[in-house]
């Protein structure tokens, strides 16, 4: 490792921020220095589109911080870099050092150049024919081929210095945590919430989550399991909060006094009246859910109406349009696939109908759960919730 190895973290959609990109990347700057703190002690600033992160003691985990700043949301691409001075001497002798086992491994390799600092007196063209000639001179083993090389040397002309690094790998995307607003994600222990929270996490939006728990049906193991993908989903959204709803009492009146073909419905309008009660009091302005359209019976159009019935927040429901291969697929890429398919039951499945109603008419649900005294039950689920600080 080169000892002023350092970090290049280049900006996506902020970019395209008119008058409040200032904001957007001041939050951008506060939360890739908030989430390298564990890996060390960094100078972390921003010039011209991009977020310099430059270790100031000989200790910092440099593998650690270029794994963090891969997920931090706002961020489209990280390089490991090494500065020089802007020199072609200085920039040919740094390749050739910090890039000795990359072009051990390589057949063929080009140069590309970028010159942010217009008053250099090369432009990028021949920056790239100059280091290029150069270091095809000291490996000669290795081919210059400018259309399909094994490997790019990328050179930056910016204004202090030179850098000089191979290919960046693709970041988290989207925009900063904290510039979309505040939500409340209902999340169990399925594959689709701890999806549906990255995605909108992705947008900017910062979260909270609430839990149901039906204890004794439901076990501490599930529990544990949902606090644990709050815990992996800390690593793009930084510390949450997750409420923990008991839930036992709404399900076991639900059961003794509605119709069985309605118990999913009522019990997912429970649950959205007190998600919305948590959200009102943590200052959220919307809910989040996995729902994804006629994925599961609840689900349908004519569900979906009659569960968003007893909210006035928005609900926002980014898989809506998703199938589960997808779903899936972003699991797995997230590192929530493993524990979402642990084997202990949530609440919403330990009292699911033989035969749900899937077309159901929102005056049928209405009057069936017309039998339940709906406010007392919300206000006692409330009395008993908990929280816990789930931390990166």
């Amino acid at each position: 490792m080169n000892n002023n190895e350092m970090l290049l973290l280049k900006l996506g959609e902020v970019v395209l921020k008119g008058l409040n990109r200032r904001s957007f990347e001041d939050k951008l700057v506060s939360n890739v220095r908030r989430r390298l703190k564990s890996c060390g002690s960094f100078q972390v600033y921003i010039r011209q589109s991009t977020i310099y992160v430059e270790p100031t003691t000989e200790n910092c985990d440099m593998e650690a911080a270029y794994a963090a700043a891969r997920q931090v949301f706002g961020v489209v691409s990280v390089a490991r870099a090494v500065p020089c001075e802007k020199t072609m001497e200085a920039i040919v002798e740094t390749a050739k050092t910090y890039l000795a086992d990359a072009f051990a491994a390589a057949r063929s390799f080009k140069v590309e150049s970028k010159r942010a600092d217009k008053n250099f007196p090369m432009n990028s063209i021949q920056i790239s024919q100059a280091v290029g000639g150069d270091l095809a001179e000291l490996f000669p083993h290795v081919a210059v081929d400018v259309h399909h090389p094994d490997l790019t040397v990328y050179v930056e002309i910016r204004e202090k210095y030179a850098y000089v690094h191979a290919p960046s790998v693709p970041g988290a995307g989207g925009l900063p945590v904290g510039m979309g607003g505040h939500a409340v994600s209902l999340l169990s222990g399925g594959l689709d919430s701890p999806v549906s929270s990255w995605m909108m996490a992705r947008r900017g939006v910062e979260l909270e989550m609430v839990h149901f728990v039906s204890p004794p049906y439901t076990s501490q193991q599930a529990q544990n399991k949902v606090l644990e993908l709050a815990h992996l989903l800390t690593a793009y959204c930084g510390r949450m909060i997750v409420h923990i709803v008991p839930f036992t009492e709404i399900q076991e009146e639900i059961r003794r006094n509605c119709p069985e073909e309605y118990f999913t419905l009522i019990m997912r309008r429970f649950m959205m009246r007190l998600a919305e009660a948590v959200a009102k009091k943590a200052g959220a302005k919307a809910l989040i859910t996995g729902e994804s359209l006629g994925q599961v019976a609840s689900q349908t159009m004519m569900a979906l109406g009659v569960t968003e019935d007893v909210t006035t927040m928005p609900v926002l429901r980014p898989l809506i349009g998703m199938d589960k291969v997808e779903i899936i697929r972003i699991a797995r890429e997230i590192g929530t696939y493993d524990t979402s398919i642990l084997p202990y039951e949530d609440c919403c499945t330990v009292f699911t109908p033989r035969h749900p109603c899937t077309r159901p008419h929102l005056e049928d649900v209405r009057k069936a759960e017309s039998a339940l005294d709906v406010d007392a039950l919300v206000a006692k689920a409330l009395e008993g919730e908990t929280w816990v600080r789930v931390k990166p």
